[in-house]
């Protein structure tokens, strides 16, 4: 099942974020600071997989911009990796160029498509 849904910049700056269970606004605050810390420090040679506490965390780059999955023990992570790319392609096509500004501005419409 996926947790946690969040897209993010080089800076670590959170851009769009969606969560499927309930998380405190605190909690959250401290879970995207060491997600975003445990992505970002992470070379392109390393798996983008990630034990992360009692989740699983799969992300993906894509130029300046990760998206990063959070889910529990039975989910597939390389399913859960191809829906990243899926859901980065619709962005492509509907908004014509994914940029984390895009996404600043347009933030409605990018979160109706992960309800």
């Amino acid at each position: 099942m996926i947790k946690f849904f969040l897209m993010v910049n080089k800076q670590g700056q959170t851009r769009l974020s969606r969560y499927y269970e309930h998380v405190e606004i605190n909690k959250r605050t401290i879970l995207e600071a060491e997600v975003i810390k445990n992505c970002l420090s992470r070379s392109k040679d390393q798996c983008s997989f990630i034990e992360y506490k009692d989740f699983r965390l799969v992300y993906r780059q894509y130029a300046a911009l990760f998206v990063v999955v959070g889910i529990n023990e039975t989910e597939n992570e390389m399913a859960v990796y191809e829906l990243i790319h899926n859901f980065v392609e619709v962005l492509d096509k509907y908004f014509s160029r994914v940029v984390s500004q895009t996404l600043n501005l347009l933030w409605k419409i990018s979160f109706k498509a992960l309800v």
